[in-house]
């Protein structure tokens, strides 16, 4: 098998210019990169992962933690982020803390720091101040995706003026009785996903001088069988039934959505649905809804990791940066019915 000698030899450069050049480390001119490319290719080295990891004291590894796997906008974060990665030539190393409490002690306890990653993302978690202490700790580039961390270079949505969005589009259609299905303690989240979606909810009434009516506010686990249940019983009181839901995910909407469907309701002559995420399956069933980009999270993460282990590629960010969302309609909902008014 051919070495880093015979890449040098072949290319015209010393050794350590190939090592720069392969490994991005270091200042190399584009012309002399693709020369030690070609080079390297025409050979068919392979650069040990061992050995540059010694010599470059890098793994070209990057640790991924988050909350769960199975739901859709988890798992596009990480799709972004891994796509991302291998653009820039790393590896992905997934923490998963669906197991609960003591899942997530292990990983920021005894993984994260045995485990030999050149960066770590935590994905929609509200670090503690220990286990933030112990990633500062470690020497590593940290990016939080999701909300602010003290310390942190961070990418934060507002889930208070997204939700309030989203209840503004249903107000500027005329409808005043107007359902929300969201969470809550018990399926609180890191960065109180569920209460601030919930807060900017209320507060687009409260603002339309509209009461805001616990009747019409149903819990659910942000899965559609979950907004499937939420939305019969919203649908089920026929002295209080709403024009219109505001469901705090796309998988609520899409069961609020299927609900309407099987107690003979039309969307959205009878009722007018909206969600939060732009799911994969939003378009299919033509749900109004809020994008907010999960894979751009992940590959913006990725590229503020990438500023920080490359010093020269390195630009000015501040501490949190702001996520875009925007409002997609399309035709579950309408202005209120005559017959609803």
């Amino acid at each position: 098998m051919p070495g880093i000698n015979e890449v040098a030899e072949l290319a015209g450069v010393s050794t350590a210019t190939v090592s720069r050049a392969l490994s991005g480390n270091g200042h190399v001119s584009a012309a002399t990169r693709e020369r030690v490319i070609s080079a390297a290719s025409e050979l068919g080295y392979v650069v040990s992962s061992n050995a540059s990891s010694l010599a470059t004291g890098r793994t070209k590894n990057v640790g991924v933690v988050i909350p769960v796997l199975n739901q859709w906008f988890y798992s596009s974060v990480l799709q972004g982020a891994e796509s991302a990665l291998l653009a820039n030539g790393y590896d992905l190393t997934l923490y998963n803390l669906g197991g609960g409490a003591d899942e997530r002690r292990s990983v920021f306890e005894h993984f994260l720091l045995r485990k030999r990653v050149d960066a770590v993302i935590a994905v929609s978690l509200e670090l503690t101040a220990g286990e933030t202490t112990r990633l500062l700790d470690m020497n590593k580039p940290i990016v939080g995706v999701g909300g602010p961390l003290p310390g942190v270079r961070t990418l934060s949505i507002d889930d208070v003026a997204i939700a309030r969005l989203a209840t503004e589009h249903l107000l500027s259609l005329g409808h005043t009785t107007i359902a929300h299905i969201g969470g809550n303690k018990e399926y609180e989240r890191d960065f109180h996903l569920p209460t601030n979606r919930r807060v900017g909810y209320e507060s687009a009434l409260e603002a339309a001088g509209i009461p805001v009516d616990p009747e019409l506010f149903q819990t659910a686990d942000f899965t559609m069988r979950g907004g499937y249940q939420a939305a019969k019983q919203l649908f089920g009181n026929p002295r209080k039934r709403p024009t219109a839901v505001f469901a705090a995910s796309d998988e609520m909407a899409i069961g609020t959505i299927l609900a309407a469907r099987d107690l003979g309701l039309e969307v959205p002559e009878d009722v007018s649905v909206i969600g939060i995420d732009d799911h994969d399956l939003s378009d299919f069933f033509g749900l109004s809804t809020v994008a907010q980009f999960p894979e751009l999270q992940g590959r913006l993460a990725v590229e503020i990791l990438m500023d920080q282990l490359h010093p020269s590629r390195r630009t000015q960010g501040t501490l949190n940066t702001s996520l875009p969302y925007e409002l997609i309609v399309r035709s579950s909902t309408a202005r209120v019915s005559n017959r609803r008014r």
